[in-house]
């Protein structure tokens, strides 16, 4: 999550076309029982089209329409090993002849023999209880090369959780990139910042646990230990109650599953129905995070010598599990403008959840965080803000050549920018309370289409046209056919996603 802004302060760290997904590990079949089958089809036009063959290409998931269109999303493969930023998306209509292609690299020819050992490129990071994968990795440059993935995972000095990327040249033991894996970012309870809510829990002899049967066995932890009470009424809107900060990351876990099945269509984070980890009290830091490889959400406990209380506020928790969306989708590389583009859709699917929650005791927003502030001032205490992303005083309201060598927490504003302005449009409104005024570049005026269809516009644009390596030039690209497919070419709607990256200087 990190980016902390506290004024006074410094920083710490055709219309209605019906879409139905359909995740696939085996070649899926047409609406209408049609003999085309999208996987097959789509594996024949990426050799085609010279970015694979049919050995090369694994299926992450595959998109259909309701018209029969298919865009299949697969994983790169060369001589058996994974190929880092080499994922692709074919689009084709629904008798399997191919539209288009987004992502993906061209024939590749290079060799699978190192001449760096995996420990030489794992001393090259300096990093402990690191592990060690041969790949070929595509540089944001479109290189391919033979690497070493490095990952390690540990801990800060202050037990915040951290772990590292890195991908280190397997004929020269050079760092070619490296980035965070950890993205900092019915019983009835009390919470913190939610009030009294109901909760999905689950009975287990005599007493309950927080493992919700509704909603694929989502669990919520204290520390290490699964919360369990014996009567079923969790939490006193006390800090001083273990419970309570527990309260909120249950309800924001069970919120935004709720939030992406309904809007969405999306059974869990995964899309497989399974339920995520939710670890509160996970130590004394003012942070809160998603990791891969637990499939977890962990929570720090803020500060009170700062002001800052737990960080299980609704929005911080729609947030970090849609980094867990992103990762199952367009997988968006964590550095340069595609790291920025992860960030950016965490805050706006973080404050589309707390929209979605509509909770009277976190009114909806367009500011992240700033109930976790003890000096409660939305205007002035928060994360960050989406209508005027420069008002932290670092992060980009629009986007330049320069954005891509911003922490990806900075350049995140080029993104949160486009979903207000999309939304709520350019200029001073007030909205719920809140004064916004949100500036527009190149002189445009830009008319917002409503949350609801901005939503579903970065929705689709990030599960069926982004890929690893999408640019914010890339993303209006994507955001444009995403408008196109919802609500048609000549439409009210794309016409308002064109001006508003046109006011964030992101030109054709």
């Amino acid at each position: 999550m990190k980016r902390i802004h506290r004024a006074g302060l410094a920083a710490t760290a055709i219309a209605g076309l019906a879409v139905v997904t359909i995740t696939v590990n085996v070649q899926a079949a047409q609406p209408g029982g049609s003999a085309v089958s999208p996987v097959a089809a789509a594996r024949a036009n990426a050799a085609q089209l010279g970015i694979g063959d049919g050995s090369d290409l694994v299926v992450r998931d595959v998109v259909v329409d309701g018209d029969g269109s298919s865009h299949v999303r697969f994983d790169r493969t060369y001589q058996g090993l994974p190929v880092v930023g080499g994922d692709v998306v074919v689009h084709q209509d629904k008798a399997g002849k191919t539209r288009s292609a987004t992502g993906g690299v061209g024939k590749l020819a290079l060799s699978v023999k190192p001449a760096v050992s995996a420990a030489s490129a794992a001393a090259a990071t300096k990093q402990k209880s690191a592990k060690q994968q041969l790949v070929v990795f595509v540089t944001n440059a479109g290189q391919s090369k033979l690497a070493y993935k490095v990952v390690s995972e540990g801990r800060q000095a202050n037990g915040e959780p951290t772990g590292t990327e890195t991908y280190v040249d397997a004929q020269n033991g050079k760092v070619l990139d490296s980035w965070t894996t950890v993205n900092d970012d019915l019983g009835s309870g009390t919470g913190l910042y939610v009030g009294t809510v109901g909760l999905d829990t689950t009975k287990s002899g005599t007493s309950w646990t927080m493992v919700d049967p509704v909603r694929g066995g989502n669990a919520t932890y204290n520390a290490g230990t699964l919360f369990s009470d014996a009567d079923n009424v969790w939490g006193t809107g006390s800090n001083s109650n273990a419970q309570t900060a527990g309260v909120d990351a249950h309800y924001g876990i069970a919120k935004t599953w709720d939030y992406y099945k309904n809007v969405h269509g999306r059974n869990g984070i995964a899309n497989d129905g399974k339920g995520a980890k939710s670890y509160v009290h996970d130590g004394a830091y003012v942070n809160a995070s998603w990791s891969d490889s637990c499939f977890c959400m962990k929570y720090g406990d803020g500060d009170p010598s700062q002001g800052i209380g737990p960080l299980v506020e609704l929005d911080i928790a729609g947030h970090e599990m849609s980094h867990g969306v992103t990762s199952r989708t367009a997988g968006l590389r964590y550095s340069g403008e595609s790291g920025g583009l992860n960030e950016s859709t965490s805050d706006i699917f973080g404050t589309a959840v707390e929209w979605y929650a509509a909770n009277s005791q976190d009114t909806p927003d367009y500011v992240l965080g700033e109930e976790i502030f003890t000096d409660y001032n939305p205007a002035t205490n928060y994360i960050r803000r989406l209508d005027k992303p420069s008002l932290d005083g670092a992060s980009a309201d629009s986007w330049s050549k320069s954005v891509g060598r911003l922490n990806v927490h900075y350049s995140s504003g080029v993104g949160n920018h486009f979903f207000y302005l999309l939304s709520e449009g350019s200029g001073a409104k007030t909205i719920n309370g809140i004064a916004y005024n949100s500036p527009a570049a190149n002189g445009v005026t830009v008319t917002g289409i409503g949350l609801s269809k901005a939503e579903k516009i970065w929705y689709r644009a990030l599960t069926t046209y982004m890929t690893s390596r999408t640019d914010y030039h890339g993303a209006r690209t994507a955001t444009l056919n995403a408008a196109t497919d919802l609500y048609g070419a000549s439409s009210a709607e794309r016409a308002a996603v064109d001006k508003a990256w046109v006011g964030l200087n992101v030109l054709p």
